[in-house]
């Protein structure tokens, strides 16, 4: 059983900042709290390290990983920015980071193979998470982090989300309470003074398209950046969504309900989630994997998902609850 390590007092901070970088200079990967979703953390710039990851995970190595900065200057020594985008990279940072937008980016030969799955670029961000910050600071170097879970599972947003999906693999949590957003990054390539969306996030596609045009992304037969599968975020029970006339006749004493803004009258669902009854999508966001995680533990055999309204973050969201309700 991992030991999982409280944050919110200063030397209880400092404890953990201690643990946790003598077990990532050790090469050992630790779970860490950020802005989106807790990430499992190892030396970005340490093969051993990022095959403990794939291993933790049971995540294919054709799926790269995000690499998290201790700080900006980190920038120029992972990514190869050509003349082009240079004015185009800082502006987007200069907005976002440290923040939930992870830049795809031409590499430098410093990062190693296993981070990008053999690629020519690399999935950096800067997280605005206080403990992660203190951490990878701390370590000194990047820390590759994707999410702490089980490969195609839902995304843990709570330290006790992370010990039911990694329990026995891994020596340490650190437990910096709930996460902010609860979806994760929003992940940009940036080519030719345009921007694709390659995974939609908490940075909506209006915010970035202040900043240079969207372009769409023709999908190649390998993911270029973590969220790109079609199927993944996915409960154990199946998952299927629902069109706004369904969900009285999915109801009954063996199905789960998650609700946009409420439950229908008199529904026969055995548990109903709902993410948001002031119908506020980023609060429906940062509850999203939690509800999801509560039906898939509640003991039904089967969950319907309603939608949410598809503009602003509710495009993440729509995204996540798609590919959840793929199987395979």
């Amino acid at each position: 059983m991992p030991i999982i390590l409280p944050t919110s007092e200063p030397t209880e901070l400092q404890a953990a900042i201690t643990q946790a970088v003598a077990l990532l200079k050790a090469g050992l990967p630790v779970a860490l709290p950020t802005e989106t979703v807790y990430g499992l953390a190892a030396d970005a710039l340490n093969p051993d390290a990022l095959l403990r990851i794939f291993q933790t995970k049971e995540r294919p190595l054709f799926d790269p990983l995000i690499v998290h900065l201790p700080d900006r200057s980190w920038l120029n020594e992972l990514a190869a920015i050509p003349a082009e985008d240079a004015g185009l990279v800082s502006a987007l940072v200069d907005a976002f980071w440290p923040g939930p937008l992870t830049l795809v980016l031409p590499r430098t030969s410093k990062v190693p193979d296993l981070v990008t799955s053999g690629l020519s670029t690399v999935a950096l961000r800067l997280s605005s998470h206080p403990v992660f910050d203190a951490i990878v600071k701390a370590f000194g170097s990047p820390l590759a982090a994707p999410s702490a879970n089980r490969f195609g599972r839902i995304s843990p947003t709570t330290a006790e989300h992370v010990r039911k999906e990694l329990d026995g693999r891994i020596p340490l949590i650190v437990d910096g309470g709930a996460t902010q957003y609860g979806l994760e990054t929003t992940v940009v390539l940036v080519q030719q003074g345009a921007l694709s969306i390659l995974r939609a996030g908490p940075v909506t596609a209006e915010q970035l398209g202040e900043f240079a045009p969207l372009v769409p992304y023709i999908a190649a037969d390998s993911p270029v950046a973590p969220g790109q599968l079609k199927s993944h975020y996915a409960p154990v029970t199946p998952l299927t969504l629902l069109d706004e006339t369904e969900p009285e006749s999915a109801a009954t004493a063996k199905t789960g309900l998650l609700a946009w803004k409420s439950a229908p009258v008199g529904h026969g669902f055995q548990h109903v989630e709902i993410l948001s009854e002031r119908g506020d999508l980023g609060e429906a966001a940062a509850t999203l994997f939690a509800k999801l995680r509560k039906l898939d533990e509640s003991g039904v055999d089967a969950i319907y998902a309603e939608s949410v309204p598809e503009a602003g973050l509710g495009i993440a969201i729509m995204d996540r609850l798609r590919k959840a309700a793929t199987r395979g």
